[in-house]
């Protein structure tokens, strides 16, 4: 069962291809749980749960009663005691919804600290996505923003393989070059490269040219379609069929990648 993070530059597109990602993997017959880490927290509406469904949905980060339940401490309190293992088991299944085969659950922000937080939310946060990695039998993807150092060195590390999306500008790829950078440092060892937002082969060029050191398992074609689809609140798995069998087939070499490696 294939354990993903997604990550890359703001907008670039790392939840239309994890959202992708997870129906594929879902209509394949496999178990799927989506993890939104990222901010913008639009994970959900790129898989196309519903409202009513959405609204069932709240972020762990902010579970302030849960976080003191399981941690021994508040959000936000300092210089106190808590618990740096805490108890998680239940989490994925308590406080998630389900649509079309897709376990979604929504991690949420923590609004101090940075990258070298220790903070309860912090400890229940990284202990959480732990324990999916290391137990549960289900397909993972896990949409995060470019701030990979968060999840902690050991976290990190149980990851199957970060997957980079970039698109073909500069500031794209030099992102890609620093993310690629800080998961060597925290043992991730197994990084591919994405490319979407693409026009033609000199897109395809540009992107392979400019990452010599990172394999590039497959782009996604720019489609006024996934715009449009974003704008409208629709599924990208229902609404661009190009953009689906692009997907396909960059999970195909990705599982073809860990299975050689």
């Amino acid at each position: 069962m294939p354990k993903l993070a997604v990550t890359g530059k703001g907008g670039v597109g790392k939840t239309t291809l994890a959202a992708l990602l997870a129906h594929i993997y879902a209509q394949a017959g496999y178990a799927v749980i989506a993890i939104d880490a990222d901010p913008a927290a639009s994970l959900g509406y790129a898989l196309g749960v519903p409202e009513e469904l959405l609204a069932q949905l709240h972020p762990i980060a902010e579970m302030d009663d849960l976080i003191y339940e399981r941690t021994g401490a508040r959000p936000g309190e300092t210089g106190g005691f808590f618990t740096l293992n805490p108890r998680v088991d239940d989490i994925p299944d308590r406080f998630s919804v389900t649509y079309q085969g897709i376990r979604l659950l929504q991690l949420g922000t923590i609004s101090k600290g940075g990258s070298g937080c220790i903070c309860p939310e912090s400890a229940l946060l990284k202990a959480l996505v732990t324990y999916v990695i290391l137990y549960r039998n289900e397909v993972m993807i896990l949409d995060m923003d470019a701030g990979i150092e968060n999840l902690g060195r050991a976290t990190a590390s149980a990851v199957d393989a970060f997957l980079i999306v970039v698109e073909p500008g500069r500031r794209s790829l030099s992102t890609a070059q620093t993310i690629h950078r800080l998961a060597k440092d925290i043992g991730v060892t197994r990084c591919f490269v994405v490319g979407n937002k693409v026009r033609d082969e000199a897109d395809r060029a540009f992107i392979r040219e400019s990452l010599p050191d990172l394999p590039v398992i497959g782009f996604l074609s720019f489609n006024p379609k996934a715009v449009e689809a974003d704008q409208r609140g629709r599924a990208i798995y229902e609404a661009v069929p190009e953009m689906v069998a692009e997907a396909r087939q960059i999970a195909a070499t990705f599982d073809q990648a860990m299975a050689t490696s």
